[in-house]
């Protein structure tokens, strides 16, 4: 019989019933009913089309085919019950890693690549805080937490690594770019402009629109109709969907404009280059533990692939 065919509480109920030679007895270990127990044994009887027990007005008998197959099933879920027992030592063993970054830096370039790193690290448990606010690196016995920054260093108080630069550049779907002609700077001041407020925790002022316009020399004589997002990744769907433009940077938006969803509308021309960075930030004191030695050389190493690209 196919694994996903296996009923297994009823598998569960006729192992229990066979170690105490009793529904009563089963239902009781179980917090069942003994009917459950019954309606349970009896559906995994017509399922195999096979006599478990012999029923009697006081109680029942295992046939010789039910202690045949009680053999199996009781192996089967000692074995179940020790690898979950494996799993849970080991969780409570392994090194707790806890990585807070800004929610979009978190959703639009780590997530998708963090998989990777998990697949081959099996002394480490990851978890993600998705904060904009800076929270201090800091070691703890068989535990650390780890920073993950977009803002203008020097950080204070923790060393720094740099992962990579930022640039901005409007991007939008391409049914938008078909339908609008976008061919100058001065033509996005008719669509309607994406913003984000994904990083007002940074401490120091964020390039927007018109900032980027200024970059261009267009003179922004009358507010163009924008709409505001919480969450960089709600201002990108938007954009995908052809609702407007959105002032993109590059880390967050790369995936996407691989994948063709996103396109930008003057190419490689009209980017601005902020003072601003992605950096990891570590403890500036005590030794960094084997786990995250291994995180941190991949997570650079990630970083040195993306900006390769």
């Amino acid at each position: 019989m196919r694994i996903e065919r296996l009923p297994l509480n009823a598998l569960r109920a006729f192992a229990e019933a066979m170690r105490e030679n009793s529904f009563k007895a089963a239902a009781h270990r179980l917090d069942v009913t003994p009917g459950a127990v019954s309606r349970q044994v009896k559906l995994l009887e017509d399922r195999l089309g096979v006599k478990l027990f012999e029923r009697h007005a006081n109680g029942v008998c295992a046939t010789e085919a039910g202690r045949m197959l009680a053999e199996d099933v009781q192996a089967g879920l000692l074995r179940i019950a020790n690898g979950v027992q494996h799993v849970t030592e080991r969780s409570a063993d392994a090194f707790q890693l806890l990585l807070s970054a800004p929610p979009s830096f978190l959703q639009l370039w780590l997530l998708p690549r963090l998989p990777h790193f998990e697949a081959s690290e099996r002394q480490a448990e990851i978890s993600l805080d998705a904060e904009a606010r800076l929270i201090s690196p800091l070691w703890l016995p068989n535990r650390a937490r780890l920073s993950l920054r977009y803002g203008q260093g020097p950080w204070p108080g923790v060393t720094s690594l740099r992962l990579f630069e930022d640039t901005l550049f409007p991007v939008c779907s391409p049914s938008l770019l078909k339908q609008a002609n976008l061919q100058a700077p001065s033509d996005l001041l008719t669509q309607t402009l994406l913003t984000v407020d994904w990083c007002r925790h940074a401490g120091h002022p964020i390039p927007n629109w018109h900032d980027w316009f200024k970059s261009t020399g267009v003179a922004m004589h009358k507010k163009p109709n924008q709409r505001q997002y919480s969450l960089y990744s709600l201002a990108l769907d938007q954009a995908i969907a052809g609702q407007g433009v959105v002032l993109a940077s590059y880390p967050l938006v790369a995936d996407r404009l691989a994948s063709g969803v996103l396109v930008r509308p003057f190419a490689d021309r009209y980017s601005l280059a902020p003072p601003l960075t992605y950096d990891l930030l570590l403890p500036i004191e005590g030794d960094m533990p084997p786990a995250v030695a291994r995180f941190v050389t991949w997570l650079q190493q990630e970083a040195t692939n993306f900006r390769t690209i």
